[in-house]
């Protein structure tokens, strides 16, 4: 047993982790709420179907790192790699179209069989967003905002770069992907043998190819720009000028895709240079086509999500824990009057550490180590007058305080 590891690319969240975990996705629910954006949860395994219609057959994530098996009644499952298509599944299950629009956030584990890296893990968790039922590009504005207003709000900002680009509407997008077929067909035989297999199915999906010889061959293809129609340089154009109205600045990446054809118009990713290769913090874009790709009705869509251990790695420390009130009690009558007392503190929001055993030195040495900010030391003495000693345990100041006013004198400090 003292072997015993856990599986590699997973990782056991302590208590100090899990506190820094926990405060991010807070202060991502929190912020969401002020946008109109509520949580909700999908279950950590569907149907493999759900995945593979949404990632694309040829994508690595459905070849090569996906969880799936095969569960007793016979059913192909995959636990999820990533919560947009989950989101999308339960939009057209529980007829949410009749709610439009529809805004929810979602924070919860993931799981993707990779190589495991610094802030990427086989489990990992991941916030994200989703806004479905709105065509407007306001949508994609206030969805780059409330992104951004996270980052800021975990103190990330000044390490922080938005790399934007157009992904064009269907018209444009079919007639950038011929051109794009024609040149790769070109250079067919120094593709990589993942870019050829992609060449039919998904070609914009060559663009993000981290093989050495596509990427030399990426750097002189022919660029998106140059095959947008009017409609989605407008939209685009709309796009900027509101990231403008509301201060947010940008880099024009145009090697920035999605590889899939329901991606549409905005393609937009947050970026750092303090993570080391693995730059990207937070990533998003328009997504028109995908719940009528799944079978739903046709409904706009845009999102983002992000990875908690990589904003983990950036933020760094977690928030101090409330500092407790240490109950030291002298003899058996105080050791059961503490008892007590700590229950009515702590239903009182008051955080307690009460020890198990010990002499009022062992106790006192626990309530350093606990951090405590005030100490409560009762004895047989003060049983009898029925007050405790109130010890700040920072300045060293002891006061009298009646035991029923306990409760009042310590939320008041």
């Amino acid at each position: 047993m003292a072997s015993l590891q856990p599986v590699r690319g997973t990782h056991d969240l302590l208590p100090e982790q899990n506190r820094l975990q926990d405060h991010i996705a807070q202060v991502a629910r929190d912020i969401g709420e002020l946008y109109g954006y509520h949580r909700m949860s999908t279950p950590i395994f569907e149907f493999t179907e759900v995945f593979a219609r949404t990632l694309g057959d040829t994508s690595d994530v459905v070849t090569k790192e996906m969880y799936t098996f095969e569960d007793r009644g016979g059913e192909q499952v995959t636990l999820r790699p990533e919560g947009t298509a989950g989101i999308a599944r339960a939009y057209i299950s529980n007829g949410m179209q009749q709610m439009s629009p529809v805004k929810v956030s979602y924070y919860g584990p993931m799981f993707r069989y990779e190589r495991p890296q610094k802030g990427r893990q086989r489990q990992f968790h991941q916030i994200g967003a989703e806004l479905l039922g709105v065509e407007q590009v306001a949508g994609d504005i206030e969805m780059i905002a409330y992104g951004a207003h996270i980052l800021k709000s975990l103190g990330l900002w000044d390490n922080i770069s938005l790399e934007l680009n157009t992904l064009g509407d269907p018209e444009s997008r079919a007639a950038y992907r011929d051109v794009l077929v024609d040149y790769f067909k070109g250079h067919f035989d120094k593709l990589s043998e993942d870019s050829r297999a992609r060449l039919e199915k998904n070609p914009l999906r060559i663009l993000d190819s981290k093989d050495d010889g596509d990427r030399e061959l990426v750097a002189n293809a022919p660029l998106f720009a140059e095959y947008l129609n009017e409609h989605s340089q407008e939209f685009f154009k709309s796009l900027t000028g509101g990231l403008g109205d509301i201060g947010i600045g940008y880099d024009l990446n145009p090697r920035l895709v999605r590889g899939l054809d329901y991606y549409c118009h905005t393609c937009f990713e947050f970026t750092t240079n303090t993570l080391g290769a693995q730059g990207t913090v937070m990533a998003g874009g328009r997504y028109d086509g995908l719940i009528s790709t799944m079978g739903g009705p046709q409904t706009a869509g845009v999102g983002w999500a992000a990875g908690v251990e990589r904003l983990a790695l950036m933020v760094g420390e977690a928030p101090a824990a409330p500092r407790p009130v240490a109950l030291i009690p002298m003899g058996d009558a105080a050791e059961a009057k503490c008892r007590t007392l700590a229950q009515t503190l702590r239903e009182a929001s008051i955080a307690v550490e009460l020890g198990y055993a010990g002499n009022m030195k062992k106790r006192m040495k626990r309530a350093d180590k606990a951090n405590a900010r005030l100490a409560v030391i009762l004895g047989d003495d003060e049983l009898a007058k029925g007050v405790a000693q109130l010890r700040d345990l920072d300045s060293g100041e002891q006061q009298e305080v009646a035991l029923d006013q306990l409760a009042g004198v310590i939320g008041k400090r």
